[in-house]
């Protein structure tokens, strides 16, 4: 099990480093922008994307 969660650690930060490698100028942006929403509206993004996820982590299995 410890060896697939360090596997899908690697990939997750490969897909996140790939959108600051091809479009730094709007990655920057994004983040600026990532500032400016709320708590309660990034809790309930980090919560459905939580949801996803596992949902299709389920379907997948």
């Amino acid at each position: 099990m410890w060896e697939e969660l360090g596997k899908a650690f690697c990939l997750m930060l490969v897909f996140e480093g790939i959108i600051p490698f091809l479009y730094p100028q709007r990655w920057r942006q994004l983040v600026a922008n990532l500032a400016l929403v709320s708590d309660q509206k990034l809790r309930m993004m980090g919560f459905f994307s939580m949801l996803l996820g596992a949902g299709l982590l389920y379907l997948i299995n």
